[in-house]
């Protein structure tokens, strides 16, 4: 008898396994890949710093995904106010005895890794949200007191996110928070009023901005006035992007990043390299997979048969999407720089998890989306 228990068990364990989206890891794995020859080609044809450890960093977090896939969507939805509160936590760490860099104080040192937790946050708020609006009806979304609870839990991350000081990653979380309402069914008059109050503080939040927030400002509208100084990332980037040219000048020949002319070249500007050595063709390929992998989240939501799944997949995939969105617009020039890394291919240990852990829920959304929640 306790046999034909354990081998069901397995036979269960199998089936889960099987159901897992091997397409969509298949998708995430070539992504991954590419910024993997990317940050090889970045040290000068080296797999030491970056590569060895990125694709090291790769595998722990295919396992995670896996993992966080397997366990039912039901016990998310239990964990979704804990994984909340638990960032909260770590936010408040970071602001008593976080780690600076570069001028800010994002991290959390455990010694094997950086910890940054306000990757952490982008995905515990679509979480939780996920899990307020389960059971909310129109009318429920059209009720102002209904509505404070999901505000409050977007802007408490974002005020300690902001002291880091932290806008790009911040404004993210809102846009983030804004997606799930518009998932939710909020009415459109509340998307309007929110853009109304926001353009009326601009002159009130920009006295708050600090200097060099201000600088990236004025530096996007006008990048030649200071090509050398606040101006020089953006010049550079146009620069390397502009001479790859349609088909590129081939892998590990981009003049702009092998003579250290573009920064960040490991990070923030990794689109940049691969744009300069594979031209306007491997830009396009980049950008189809990054549009395949939305799609695939896009549709994963549409087969879940409760609400917390079907908004959890989809407030997951937005948010995927606008990683990609910032961080091309900022290489462009579109946008002011805002130091938001590109999914998957920029080096970054807190942010490839956060992205591999996200997808791991979409997929658990899949496995067990002929589940049934129910509110606790």
């Amino acid at each position: 008898m306790v046999r034909a228990v354990t081998i069901q068990s397995e036979l269960g364990f199998l089936q889960k396994v099987q159901q897992l989206n091997w397409g969509l890891v298949v998708l995430l794995s070539i992504v991954a890949s590419i910024g993997i020859a990317a940050l090889y080609s970045a040290a000068g044809g080296n797999f030491s710093p970056w590569a060895s450890r990125q694709l090291v960093r790769f595998g722990v977090g295919v396992v995670a995904m896996i993992v966080v896939a397997l366990i039912d969507v039901r016990w998310w939805y239990k964990l979704s106010w804990p994984c909340y509160f638990i960032g909260l936590f770590m936010l408040l760490i970071v602001e008593i005895m976080g780690h600076i860099g570069m001028g800010a104080q994002r991290w959390i040192d455990l010694g094997f890794i950086q910890l940054q937790p306000s990757e952490v946050m982008k995905i515990a708020v679509v979480m939780v949200l996920a899990r307020y609006f389960h059971a909310a009806n129109l009318e429920d979304m059209r009720s102002l007191r209904f509505l404070i609870v999901p505000c409050v839990i977007i802007l408490a991350p974002v005020g300690l996110v902001l002291l880091q000081p932290d806008l790009g990653t911040s404004l993210m979380i809102v846009m983030a928070g804004g997606a799930m309402f518009f998932i939710a069914g909020a009415s459109l008059w509340l998307f309007f009023a929110a853009f109304t109050i926001a353009g009326a503080s601009i002159p009130v939040a920009w006295h708050f901005l600090h200097d060099y927030q201000k600088q990236r400002v004025f530096t996007f509208f006008n990048p030649e006035r200071d090509p050398l100084g606040a101006g020089y990332h953006i010049t550079q980037s146009k620069i390397a992007l502009g001479s790859g040219g349609i088909e590129g000048k081939g892998f590990l020949q981009g003049t702009q990043s092998h003579l250290n002319f573009l920064p960040e070249k490991q990070t923030d500007f990794i689109l940049t390299l691969w744009a300069e050595e594979w031209g306007l063709f491997g830009g396009l390929v980049l950008l189809g997979l990054f549009g395949l992998i939305f799609l695939y989240g896009l549709w994963i939501a549409s087969r879940c048969r409760h609400n917390f799944g079907r908004y959890l997949a989809l407030g997951l995939s937005v948010n995927f999407s606008l990683y990609v969105f910032i961080n091309i617009a900022m290489v462009m020039g579109l946008i002011p720089v805002v130091g938001a890394p590109l999914p998957l291919v920029s080096y970054g240990g807190t942010a490839m998890l956060a992205v591999l852990i996200g997808f791991g829920l979409i997929m658990s959304c899949n496995i067990y989306r002929d589940s049934k929640v129910t509110r606790v």
